[in-house]
């Protein structure tokens, strides 16, 4: 009889195990997609901000003269990026449909070569639909060497579509150091500074 009671039946844990390990697999696998699906989400809906990284056509674009949209400039450069950077213009008004450039300035007021990147965020995120970038600089990474200082173009334009809600749009440019990161052959061609770009 005392036999009997010390062989009484261990619970298996194994198929409970398993289970928990497909769930913490599953829930790391959702994690990991999660940021590649938040961003072609913010792609498709303009939410958060997000531009597209692609440059875009103005095929037949009507300007729409009725209108007058006030475009913000802005810029800042990353924490870890001691490089100066700013726009040359702080605001300009554009119809929507007409095509403007304006120039982003960089200095890399460091003693080695280094790269950076340029990322683009617009206030309102909704309007980031609407603002077109035909030419950025944002559109490659960026290398500068020591003390060199760079114009950088952006040319862009408002959709038409725009609603009636927006009158003003804010474009800010943070800029973050890539160097580690970079390509060695990755240069871009920019306009040096003190020419004529008006």
């Amino acid at each position: 009889m005392a036999d009997s009671q010390q062989h009484i039946a261990q619970p298996n844990h194994k198929p409970l195990i398993k289970k928990l390990l497909v769930i913490t697999l599953a829930m790391f696998g959702f994690g990991y997609a999660l940021v590649p699906l938040y961003d072609v989400f913010c792609d498709l809906t303009g939410i958060n901000g997000k531009t597209s990284s692609m440059a875009a056509t103005a095929d037949k674009a009507v300007v729409d003269l009725k209108r007058e949209i006030t475009v913000e400039f802005l810029a800042r450069p990353n924490a870890d990026m001691p490089w100066l950077f700013k726009p040359q213009t702080q605001k300009i008004k554009v119809h929507p449909g007409e095509i403007k450039l304006v120039y982003y300035e960089a200095e890399n007021i460091t003693a080695a070569t280094m790269t950076g990147q340029a990322v683009p965020s617009v206030a309102p995120g909704q309007a980031a639909l609407y603002l077109n970038k035909m030419e950025c600089f944002c559109f490659n990474q960026q290398v500068l060497t020591a003390g060199q200082k760079l114009l950088m173009p952006l040319q862009f334009y408002v959709d038409p579509a725009l609603p009636e809600q927006f009158s003003t749009i804010t474009l800010s440019y943070t800029l973050y150091d890539m160097t580690k990161h970079s390509q060695p052959e990755t240069v871009a061609a920019l306009i040096p500074t003190g020419g004529n770009h008006e």
